[in-house]
């Protein structure tokens, strides 16, 4: 929300209820205000067009306007019925700020400016399991945020795939929601430059949660790529909120579930399967000498890590257990499915988690993560995020109003708000991907001690 959006809300809700009914209006200065608030809705409406979040406060002056232009005639009854009018005017206008119209994310915090690059392609090997047509190929759609070159200028890149043209519902949230998400600024640069020289960057390959798009882990893979990273942002199509395929079509989830299956540990199965084939899809494009565009050659294919969040996790897990190309993995909070528990890794792992008290973690989650890192042969961490709730690794929090965001921390747990976890998970992360290939397990602690709240350690036969 920007300074005028903060300016004429508050300015609104100020102006409809300053004034106690019975109370002498001072005429000159409160025509002022209306004056400077209703060229500010025009001024709105000319430089960002008009939000359907600001409906009540257009309504809320247009209520002020009369009440002025009635004075105090009409009586006592007809005075508390427009002051009861403007109470529910700002009680809508409060309520139909949950969802910002155009939301902020935190900037990223690392040395490199962010470049980034969407690449949609086929696999011409495997058939897309979501659909019943027998021509049907699986997509791969993979988002490449890199460091850029100093000083780069472009185009700032889309938030989220779709945008004009989304289905009336994105993930349950009203297409009416997002109609502004064109502006948020994701901090990157469409395809800039590659810094010069001969420096090969680590790839860390990014899987988000079930049914989540990459666009929802934004703030944490901008604030890699700044610190060195190129980060693969995949999304899973037909399983994702919204993707968007190599021939333009948008692809919305299709779930498929069995009257025997009460748990859906088949299905989840199943999909882990698919998750972990379109991750291993994308090394073997790594593979190629043209496989990401202006990036090829300039990636450190000996320093691959495997990161996910919830259901990435565990596909992040599996892919490292069954790809010798992974050199490091990364579960954040995410539950284990299909024998991964009973893996014995090799290659160090990272357990980040959110706050077992907020989170209400299943038996499954805690059982299969104790039981994965008690039999880990690399050396292991396991760090809790105090406050943070499963959410809290995302940007979903970011996109709603702080007043919704704090009500919804009250019942869900979070408290330590999205931007503060992103920077601890994120900070975590890169040390642990730096010390993955350098050998020096004391940045990851040196890491955790510049947060607070956060409980854990190493662990693995390297580990205590």
């Amino acid at each position: 929300m920007g300074w005028l959006d903060s300016v004429l809300l508050g300015g609104a809700v100020l102006f409809a209820l300053a004034a106690a009914p019975g109370r002498a209006a001072r005429p000159a200065p409160a025509l002022a205000m209306l004056g400077v608030l209703a060229a500010g809705c025009v001024l709105q409406v000319l430089v960002e067009g008009w939000y359907w979040q600001f409906l009540p406060a257009y309504a809320l002056i247009l209520l002020a306007a009369v009440r002025m232009a009635r004075g105090s005639t009409g009586g006592r009854r007809r005075e508390w019925a427009l002051r009861a009018t403007q109470l529910a005017g700002a009680g809508t206008l409060a309520a139909s700020w949950v969802f910002l119209p155009v939301p902020e994310l935190p900037a990223p915090r690392g040395p490199y400016a962010v470049g980034t690059q969407v690449f949609r392609w086929v696999d011409p090997t495997r058939p897309e399991p979501a659909t019943d047509a027998p021509g049907d190929r699986r997509n791969l759609v993979v988002q490449a945020w890199y460091p850029a070159a100093h000083g780069a200028v472009g185009a700032r890149a889309a938030y989220i795939d779709g945008l004009g043209h989304l289905p009336d519902f994105v993930a349950a949230v009203p297409r009416l929601f997002l109609a502004h998400y064109d502006r948020i600024d994701t901090h990157a640069i469409v395809r800039a430059p590659v810094p010069g020289g001969r420096h090969k960057w680590p790839v860390v390959l990014f899987s988000p949660g079930y049914g989540a798009s990459r666009a929802f882990y934004t703030t944490l893979v901008a604030d890699l790529a700044s610190h060195g990273f190129v980060v693969l942002a995949v999304d899973h199509p037909y399983e994702a909120a919204l993707t968007q395929l190599a021939d333009g079509r948008l692809a919305t989830p299709v779930e498929r579930f069995v009257a025997n299956d009460p748990e859906r540990l088949a299905y989840m199965g199943e999909h882990l399967r698919t998750r972990s084939a379109d991750l291993r899809a994308v090394l073997d494009r790594l593979d190629r000498p043209d496989g990401l565009g202006n990036l090829s050659g300039r990636l450190d294919l000996a320093r691959i890590a495997a990161v996910g969040h919830s259901f990435g996790g565990a596909a992040s897990v599996a892919v490292m257990a069954t790809d010798a190309r992974v050199a490091a993995a990364a579960n954040i909070d995410g539950t284990l499915y299909g024998g991964l528990a009973e893996r014995r890794l090799d290659r160090p792992f990272l357990l980040i988690e959110s706050d077992h008290g907020e989170t209400g973690h299943s038996a499954r989650y805690l059982q299969g993560n104790r039981r994965l890192l008690a039999n880990l042969r690399a050396a292991g961490f396991r760090y809790q995020i105090g406050h943070a709730n499963h959410y809290s690794f995302t940007d979903v929090p970011l996109l709603l109003s702080p007043p919704a965001r704090w009500l919804l921390a009250r019942f869900m747990g979070g408290s330590r708000g999205p931007a503060e976890s992103v920077q601890a998970t994120g900070d975590i992360l890169v040390a642990f991907l730096r010390q993955a290939g350098q050998g020096q397990p004391a940045l990851v602690q040196a890491a955790v001690r510049r947060h607070r709240d956060i409980e854990g350690g190493r662990t693995g036969p390297a580990g205590g």
